[in-house]
């Protein structure tokens, strides 16, 4: 994107796809021996008798990583004020090393704001993983409000 983009340019069912991350065993480890330091996420052998069957990235290490390539991929080039919450997250499958994550964002609605220089976009923010099949399987999503500055010639 070479323009930077304000709420006027968002409309339902557009789709941004904000890149791809190589997800690493050191990056699994590293972030859950500080923030989520449970035994499936710091050990691979632990792991390896966990419900997750393996070393797997915890799941706020994915909304972690999620934010970085939303601001990556989009936040840098618009005119983001900030966020008044998530309303959903949802992680639908395990992270393991090795797999190349991708995450795109589709805006669900845009409403107008009381106030003359910005408005509201709602996205849904999907992270995915190659499946065994080649097919996309959801490994995350989650819902969330983004307030947009108007620009200029719109306030």
């Amino acid at each position: 994107m070479s323009e930077r983009l304000h709420f006027g340019d968002f409309r339902a069912g557009q789709v941004y796809s904000l890149g791809t991350h190589h997800l690493t065993a050191k990056e699994i480890v590293e972030f859950a021996s500080e923030f989520d330091p449970q035994p499936q996420h710091l050990d691979p052998e632990a792991a390896k008798s966990s419900i997750l069957g393996a070393l797997a990235a915890s799941g706020w290490h994915l909304c972690a990583l999620a934010m970085r390539m939303i601001v990556d991929g989009l936040f840098r080039n618009s005119a983001s004020m900030g966020s008044p919450g998530v309303e959903e997250v949802q992680w639908r499958r395990p992270a393991y090393a090795g797999d190349l994550l991708q995450l795109d964002a589709e805006v669900l609605d845009t409403r107008e704001s009381s106030r003359p220089d910005r408005g509201y976009i709602r996205c849904r923010f999907t992270m995915t993983r190659a499946g065994k099949n080649g097919e996309r399987e959801r490994v995350m999503l989650f819902v969330s409000s983004v307030i947009m500055g108007r620009g200029q010639d719109s306030a």
